[in-house]
């Protein structure tokens, strides 16, 4: 049996990653390139992968684009160098979502599941933790005492999210380190009494509310299929 299937969406986007952000980089300053890559990168991996899944990523690029468009340029959460909304952000948003969807889905992954759950979760709270004593990141540590409470409501999701928190952690370590974009030293640049390190240690928080965005336009796009899909869950639910 294969254990690694999908090193060819996820590691590919690991690297799209690094590449698209670099060249939006100051040293490089070619928004465009980056948002070419980041284009022919979301065509390679909806090719890879399946019917629901390219839906799935579809659905990202909406809800990405809207959220970005509040967040950004609205509310002012955080700037991008251009102080515009780049086009490969949108593309970016959607490879991420589906690719660590797809490392889930590694048969390796599924096989220490539990040993991996574990592992990242104190991983998590020891990198929050740290980003609040060293970067003065009340923000990111809400943000992760946030995702914590979400796990009490919502355990099945914590792979999912824990290797979520990573990816994005990961992204958004390269995005500010190449200055592509920069979050403020208090919440919203407004609320004072809310510091922020640039990133915030637990920004991923804000793709449970991405994943449940998905959901919506996919379960209102193809209800027979969302259906289907609600009855094989019940039905491993009930096996397990």
């Amino acid at each position: 049996m294969n254990r690694i299937k999908y090193l060819h969406i996820h590691l590919f986007t690991f690297l799209v990653i690094w590449l698209g952000l670099f060249l939006d980089s100051s040293r490089v300053d070619n928004q465009l390139a980056a948002s070419f890559v980041s284009f022919l990168a979301f065509l390679w991996v909806y090719r890879a992968v399946s019917k629901s899944s390219q839906h799935m990523m579809l659905a990202g690029l909406v809800i990405a684009f809207c959220g970005e468009l509040f967040f950004s340029l609205l509310l002012g959460m955080y700037t991008y160098r251009l102080e515009n909304l780049p086009a490969y952000v949108p593309f970016g948003h959607a490879i991420v979502y589906v690719s660590v969807y797809y490392i889930v889905k590694e048969p390796l992954v599924k096989q220490y599941k539990e040993k991996i759950i574990k592992v990242l979760f104190i991983l998590m709270i020891i990198y929050s933790s740290l980003w609040l004593l060293i970067g003065d990141d009340s923000f990111g540590f809400l943000c992760m005492l946030v995702i914590l409470f979400l796990f009490k409501r919502y355990p099945t999701t914590k792979l999912f999210f824990l290797i979520m928190f990573f990816t994005i952690a990961y992204l958004e370590i390269i995005g500010t380190h190449y200055g592509c974009w920069v979050w403020p030293d208090v919440w919203f640049d407004k609320v004072s009494f809310v510091s922020s390190a640039n990133p915030p240690s637990a920004i991923s928080v804000f793709y449970f509310g991405f994943d449940a965005g998905c959901l919506w336009l996919y379960k209102r796009y193809d209800r027979k299929r969302w259906a289907r899909l609600r009855v094989i869950q019940s039905r491993m639910s009930s096996a397990a």
